[in-house]
């Protein structure tokens, strides 16, 4: 789903959620053990102890490899644009499985055929990336994953420490490079599979001192469907949503929402679309705009067909007080969606884009062009 349409549906609840203090990220020491056994454990084991928030629940024994993708079924008969936020805690924000090396490796080729479309950054988004980054590896990580990824000794150089993944041998600093925020992008698109966006409110504006817009700032987002990211770095909301059907009705909640987010309060939802193919790079092609022209129920391999849903999580980051908009990206072939006898309500919800109060979602999406296929897939 486009960061388009995922940011517009993110907005227009006044919701105040229970959650942690984001902004308390180092704790103090909690001794574990005797001082004399303290000394016999690793120098990665007591420095996680000192870095890492209690707050964050590692699971302990995680095997990536043999974790399922979540299987989300989020389609409804009828779409209407409307809220359907949850609360998040700190400790879901990212979500590993099986897939997690082949797709960072994935991305890794994406970046460096595509670096300007994927990665992008304004100067007033650079502090915002340095923090992103240093809670991630520093932080989040190592405590969440603690069988992927560890905070180890440089043996080069100066006594420091070092985030390593273990999955894919990747070795960085814990402070990215201050004058190259790229890096640091590159970085973060190489260690998880979720694509991020970075916005930061304006200075007031008005005679009246009405709330700025929010901006966004930075990017990293390997994963776009029908947009190309790099057109929407330093617009605000306002314009980067400005093809999407029925935005004037949550326009102005958003800003609202957004401007009321607190640090260490997240929320998450989850969106869904169609694409006739298996590419999770589709920076083109998912959608129809207005004025262009759509060939109308064409045929199309159901065989590559997928249904495509976004797992998404909205927070702000402490310190910069920049808006953290993630999500992951999972696509499931409409066979496998026919196989669990979830086929006619998936094309009920198909047809359903244009019978709520965003019609013009029919087109949008793309519907107009594989609906009827898909839909006679799905029913037979």
């Amino acid at each position: 789903m486009s960061f388009l349409f995922a940011i517009l549906v993110v907005l227009s609840v006044a919701a105040t959620i229970a959650g942690y203090n984001f902004g308390h990220r180092r704790q103090p020491q909690r001794r574990l053990s005797s001082p004399s056994h303290d000394t016999k454990r690793s120098f990665s084991e007591r420095q996680q102890e000192t870095i890492f928030s209690p707050k964050i629940e590692p699971l302990e024994g995680f095997d990536w490899n043999a974790t399922e993708p979540k299987q989300l079924r989020p389609f409804k008969p009828k779409y209407h644009i409307t809220m359907a936020l949850q609360a998040d805690t700190p400790s879901e924000l990212i979500t590993m499985d099986r897939n997690y090396h082949g797709r960072v490796m994935a991305r890794r080729s994406t970046i460096a055929e595509h670096a300007s479309t994927v990665m992008g950054c304004i100067p007033k988004g650079r502090a915002a990336v340095s923090e992103l980054y240093s809670y991630l590896l520093g932080d989040y990580l190592p405590a969440r994953f603690p069988t992927m990824f560890q905070l180890e000794p440089n043996p080069g150089g100066p006594p420091k420490t070092d985030f390593v993944n273990r999955v894919t041998g990747l070795q960085a600093p814990l402070a990215p490079a201050p004058d190259d925020p790229l890096v640091a992008l590159s970085t973060i698109a190489e260690t998880v599979e979720d694509d991020m966006f970075l916005l930061l409110q304006r200075p007031e504006q008005g005679r009246h001192g009405e709330p700025g817009e929010h901006e966004a700032v930075a990017f990293v987002c390997c994963h776009p469907s029908g947009f190309d990211p790099s057109e929407k770095l330093g617009r605000v909301l306002r314009d980067v949503h400005g093809p999407v059907p029925a935005y004037g009705k949550i326009g102005p909640s958003m800003e609202k929402f957004f401007g009321r987010l607190e640090a260490g309060r997240s929320v998450k939802r989850v969106n869904w679309g169609i694409q006739t193919h298996a590419d999770l790079f589709a920076p083109s092609g998912n959608h129809v705009y207005v004025g262009e022209e759509a060939q109308e129920d064409q045929e199309i391999d159901v065989e590559s067909a997928r249904l495509r849903v976004e797992l998404q999580t909205l927070t702000r980051l402490p310190q910069t007080r920049a808006i953290l908009f993630s999500f992951k990206t999972y696509l499931y072939p409409l066979g496998d969606i026919k196989a669990e006898g979830l086929g006619p309500q998936l094309a009920d919800a198909i047809e359903g884009l244009k019978a709520g109060n965003a019609p013009g979602m029919w087109v949008y999406k793309g519907s107009v062009r594989w609906g009827q296929a898909a839909c006679g897939f799905l029913r037979s």
